[in-house]
């Protein structure tokens, strides 16, 4: 690399052999404090498909739908298709990909849990607003609001699940963020079907209840201890080593605190880790922090998640009925994190991928195959089919919450050096927001033109991602996060553009 010269510090040498203690309930805690940022995504991600098909709430800020809902003899698949009930849904996620690059110096520079109680923060003056709402410009600032707290919290808690966790069980426990993520969606599924018979204000519950997970994760915050990593990069290496002493329950962490000193040391000669990102020897974390969020938002399940109820109604199902659909979607999608949380560490993460991937393929071209020969513009399914319909979308749901569900934030977040984690973990955010937001913004378009081939679009992407996985993904289980590097060298693929030994560029370092 022009201008790189062998760097005098960073993780040299593998001993992750020496690696002592084990889960303490200082981490457990700690753990699922954190988590609790999770929810807040996934409480947004539930009540928003919700909201917006309950009549009062479609009466007051968009009257034309409400009226064109109205109107019995019309293309099923068009019935919601309009921008400005786009834009309220998506607004959020655009707002949420600035605040997530704003918010990885202010990780980096004052800690993970200050940008914790950030996001907590700017959550619950979100949840306020949009609750209080009275006219479109209020709503639209609530949810702008709601997208930093989703920012900041996206960009902080997975690297805070990582950083905290050992080695032998970080997935499992990285994987509360999705854990909480998916109890989130199920809950504002349950509140949803609870508030849309209290019309014409139960709108207004179900945006509301978002400030109490914001609540608790902005004074879980304040409680959380800071990171051993973050602490060491800081500076403070005598207050890390105390924290990494109590939450792996052993004096013996001599060789994990040297990694992370080593690390903290290479870290803190890099002044520019966005740029730092593009040199060569972080090529693989790069493609992947790209790569992986990219991949979870086009396996479709946000679609099915944001318009559950939308989507149910569109198909033909009653009100009460699309309600209940959309509850058990939510609730399958939380009983299979179980299921990864429980394998991620012992079968590792290759094996979910690919078979969660090779499932939804098949889910997705079933639905699709129903919806083109039984669902024309004006009809509706039967009863039977309906069922079926709803059985695959479970099954599909099911695989996608013990694959790309909690793996597509997992893998991100291990990857990078201490010297670019904030940066990467930003980058990760940032694209699953930014796909997050081009899909809520165009998937009502997207059904209406694409109709059933809707399915097939998302089946092909997950066909991509899974060969993906296959062919460029190495296995990370039980690799501490300081001694990834090692990996990358090792690869059949990425060994031929990653260094032999860590470089940096004289220029990163004045």
């Amino acid at each position: 690399m022009a201008g790189g010269s062998l760097a005098p510090t960073g993780v040299a040498k593998e001993r992750a052999e020496l690696y002592q203690g084990r889960v303490t309930l200082h981490v457990i805690i700690a753990c699922m404090v954190a988590a609790v940022g999770g929810s807040i995504f996934g409480y947004d991600i539930g009540i928003s498909g919700g909201v917006t098909s309950m009549n009062g709430f479609l009466r007051k800020f968009f009257h034309s739908v409400y009226i064109k809902k109205q109107h019995a003899h019309e293309n099923n698949y068009c019935k919601y298709d309009n921008q400005g009930l786009a834009a309220f849904t998506s607004s959020l996620y655009l707002a949420g990909l600035v605040a997530s690059l704003v918010a990885s110096p202010i990780t980096r520079e004052y800690g993970r849990r200050a940008s914790i109680i950030c996001g907590g923060i700017s959550f619950l003056i979100g949840a306020t607003l949009n609750a209080a709402a009275v006219n479109i410009a209020m709503l639209l600032l609530g949810r702008i609001m709601l997208g930093v707290g989703i920012g900041f919290g996206n960009q902080a808690v997975p690297l805070y699940l990582s950083e905290m966790s050992p080695s032998h069980l970080r997935g499992g426990l990285n994987m509360m963020f999705q854990l909480a993520t998916t109890l989130g969606i199920f809950t504002a599924n349950m509140v949803n079907y609870g508030t849309q018979k209290l019309e014409p204000w139960g709108w207004r519950l179900s945006l509301g209840l978002a400030a109490i997970p914001a609540f608790l994760m902005t004074v879980g915050g304040f409680c959380l201890p800071e990171t051993p990593n973050s602490l060491i990069e800081r500076g403070s290496k005598e207050r890390g080593r105390k924290v990494l002493v109590r939450i792996r329950g052993t004096d013996n962490v001599d060789a994990e605190f040297q990694d992370m000193v080593d690390a903290s040391e290479l870290a803190n000669s890099i002044k520019h880790p966005f740029r730092n990102i593009l040199e060569k020897r972080n090529r693989p974390q790069l493609v992947m922090a790209i790569c992986m969020p990219t991949f979870q938002i086009l396996t479709g399940i946000n679609s099915i998640l944001f318009y559950a109820p939308v989507l149910f109604q569109s198909m033909g199902f009653g009100r009460n009925a699309a309600f209940y659909s959309s509850a058990l979607t939510g609730a399958v999608l939380a009983g299979s994190t179980f299921i990864s949380m429980a394998t991620v560490d012992k079968l590792g993460r290759r094996v979910l991928l690919i078979s969660g991937g090779i499932q939804m393929i098949i889910c997705q071209v079933i639905v699709a195959i129903i919806l083109g020969l039984k669902f024309g513009e004006n009809q509706e399914l039967s009863k039977s089919y309906t069922i079926l319909v709803v059985i695959v979308i479970c099954l599909f749901v099911l695989a996608f919450g013990w694959s790309w569900g909690p793996l597509g934030w997992t893998v991100p977040s291990e990857i990078f050096p201490l010297e670019t984690r904030s940066a990467g973990q930003s980058i990760t955010v940032a694209v699953n927001l930014l796909f997050t937001f081009i899909i809520a913004q165009c998937f009502l378009a997207m059904l209406c033109h694409f109709k059933f081939g809707i399915f097939l679009f998302f089946g092909a992407w997950i066909t991509v991602m899974t060969l993906f996985v296959y062919v460029f993904l190495p296995e990370t289980k039980g690799v501490p996060i300081e001694e990834m590097i090692f990996l990358w060298r090792k690869h059949w693929f990425w060994k031929r553009i990653v260094p032999e030994y860590p470089q940096v560029d004289e220029n990163e370092t004045r």
